[in-house]
């Protein structure tokens, strides 16, 4: 197959789909606007689920890598009530492979191998329909011509308005993110609250979440309703100031949780955002979307698990059929439709519960979980 098809964004879901169809022998070239693979910091980790995730990664050929890296026991969690009482303390049995943890730069440096990366290639635009096949404008005023140009580049995507108008609307949820490294030596009481997985507080419209990455590395995550301009009178950027009107937000909680975010060296402002539930598209020959370029969800766990699937999906249909490139495509993108819309009904009615003025909706929902 001689295509020239080319996936925008070096994530989860661009990478897989690379992967995918390179290991069916079909060339394909990543183009991502860091100039490095270790520009920004990696972000959490990510558990991988059953039939999405690891499904993705077993159609790269990649499962058994998957499973000497992941971490099972990053599957524990423990919820918390603003008092700090233990309410629930759920934990993997040793056998457990449901939705293991892996971080994400590990597991971009899974998919990454021998792929053909264009570090620093940042796409302006994308022209559909031309006589030539697709154009690619870059940010530095190259431009260049595909037969395919596949979207996977996020929440704002570039490719998007090539397909579709629609742009994400923010969910009235906003996240502050901060992080405390090398949790078990500094602060060890913190990493015993942590354990092996996760611990999350809820509270009315609010609720601070710790996540363990491996190194004694821990994320931390606050999300509140608010509107969107609710840091008006706040320097982000001032650490002291942002510390300082967060542990104000949660003012009440218990000492150990407000210790989360007192330890928070750096924090990042997440507000967030979702496309339309049912969002698609007309079929434009030579152009299509993945993951949260596609169908951007409220971010439960869902998100990365979709992307790579798409990707292994799309590139698949592409590997099956690819003397009719554009039926492939468009194969794909009916089943991708269907099931992204399922997954962001689920996570649009999640986050209303995990987020609510009645903090045992979030309980609720994580016992449904468990059963």
């Amino acid at each position: 197959m001689r295509h020239r098809i080319a996936v925008v964004g070096g994530g989860p879901g661009g990478l897989t789909f690379a992967r995918v169809l390179h290991r069916h022998g079909c060339p394909v070239t990543v183009l991502e606007r860091d100039p490095t693979p270790d520009a920004r910091p990696p972000g959490g980790s990510l558990d991988l689920q059953e039939g999405l995730g690891q499904l993705a990664l077993d159609k790269a050929g990649l499962l058994a890598e998957f499973q000497a890296l992941s971490r099972p026991e990053g599957q524990a969690m423990r919820i918390l009530d603003t008092a700090g009482t233990v309410l629930r303390d759920w934990r993997p049995h040793p056998d457990e492979r449901a939705n293991p943890e892996i971080d994400r730069r590990q597991l971009r440096d899974l998919l990454l191998d021998s792929l053909d990366v264009q570090w620093g290639r940042e796409v302006s635009q994308v022209v559909p329909g031309t006589g030539e096949g697709v154009l690619v404008r870059y940010a530095d005023g190259r431009q260049e011509t595909f037969d395919l140009v596949v979207g996977a580049d996020g929440a704002w995507s570039r490719v998007r308005p090539a397909v579709s108008p629609v742009t994400p609307h923010y969910t009235g949820v906003t996240a502050v993110e901060t992080s405390l490294d090398d949790i078990d030596t500094r602060h060890p009481d913190l990493a015993q609250l942590v354990g092996d997985g996760s611990v999350a507080v809820y509270g009315a419209n609010r609720s601070v979440v710790a996540q363990r990455n491996s190194g004694g590395h821990v994320k931390v995550y606050t999300k509140f309703r608010a509107p969107l301009d609710w840091h008006a009178d706040l320097d982000l950027t001032d650490v002291e100031a942002t510390r300082a009107g967060l542990l104000a937000l949660f003012d009440g909680w218990a000492a150990p949780v407000l210790d989360l975010l007192g330890h928070g060296t750096a924090f990042v402002h997440r507000p967030i955002h979702v496309l339309p539930v049912s969002h698609t598209w007309t079929h434009v020959r030579g152009v299509t979307l993945l993951g949260d370029a596609a169908h951007l969800m409220p971010p439960l766990g869902a998100g990365a698990n979709l992307a790579m699937l798409d990707g292994a999906e799309l590139a698949e249909s592409i590997a099956a059929d690819p003397d009719d490139l554009d039926e492939a495509v468009r194969a794909f993108e009916e089943q991708m439709w269907s099931r992204a819309e399922r997954w962001a009904t689920i996570t649009t009615a999640g986050l209303e519960r995990l987020v609510s003025p009645d903090p045992a909706e979030a309980l609720a929902l994580f016992e449904e979980v468990q059963r």
